[in-house]
């Protein structure tokens, strides 16, 4: 995989990928909120079941297509996306499409804001003088930690967590396996909720989605946290050090 993307020479082609975007993001708020809910869930339950069983194949190609659609569009249900994950195909293996899907969908939007602005604003940053191209270069000498970093953190929006990289001059690779593995944590989570949701539609109930923030979820994840920052603040402790 290159870490070169050769973006178009014309300004506005450069921005369109993320103009469409953006376009379709405020569009799909407006018309798929009603569409993309636990409760449309819970009332084709049986329908999807039924298509799984019949075309188990084309329901993992076509579940990971609509989950890229609805990450690299931010269309809101990437919840939902994830709890259905779990309730068509498991614990294992609905992770790996959850994760796979996220992913791909995350680097759409990674590249459409580097062609667009990312280069451009990179260039600026590194021509800069005192505190921002301090942090700049702080960022470029921790860029795994940060990455994982930003990933692991519940409080960072995923969407923030796409734009961010592509501003910072982040090699395309890097982008990509970071992602993968930073939301394999929270996406086996909420997907193994997902497996579990037969029981809650049976019950009349809707998934505890705040399981997360729960201690013996919550603890790891941030012991996994400082694990990611512990380079970051090695670093920099040796550097006031002079070590």
């Amino acid at each position: 995989m290159t870490d070169m993307i050769e973006a178009p020479r014309n300004p506005i082609l450069k921005k369109l990928p993320l103009i469409i975007i953006c376009i379709v993001a405020v569009i799909g708020t407006f018309f798929l909120r009603d569409y993309l809910t636990f409760e449309a869930l819970a009332e084709n339950r049986e329908a999807l079941l039924a298509f799984r069983d019949a075309n188990y194949l084309l329901t993992v190609l076509a579940f990971i297509a609509t989950y890229v659609v609805i990450v690299a569009f931010s269309l809101p249900g990437a919840t939902i996306a994830t709890l259905t994950g779990g309730f068509l195909f498991a614990t294992f293996p609905g992770v790996l499409f959850n994760v796979t899907g996220a992913t791909i969908g995350a680097t759409a939007i990674f590249l459409a804001a580097r062609w667009g602005f990312g280069e451009k604003l990179g260039q600026k940053l590194e021509g800069s003088d005192g505190m921002v191209k301090k942090i700049k270069d702080g960022i470029d000498e921790n860029q795994w930690s940060m990455l994982f970093l930003i990933r692991l953190v519940p409080a960072v929006p995923f969407f923030l967590a796409n734009l961010i990289p592509s501003f910072l001059e982040v090699p395309l690779h890097r982008f990509v396996i970071s992602t993968f593995i930073g939301i394999i944590p929270g996406g086996l989570v909420y997907t193994s909720v997902g497996a579990g949701l037969g029981e809650v539609f049976a019950r009349g109930e809707t998934p505890n989605l705040g399981i997360i923030f729960e201690p013996q979820i919550i603890l790891p994840i941030i012991g996994l946290c400082v694990l990611a920052a512990l380079p970051v603040a090695l670093r920099a402790i040796r550097g006031k050090k002079g070590l």
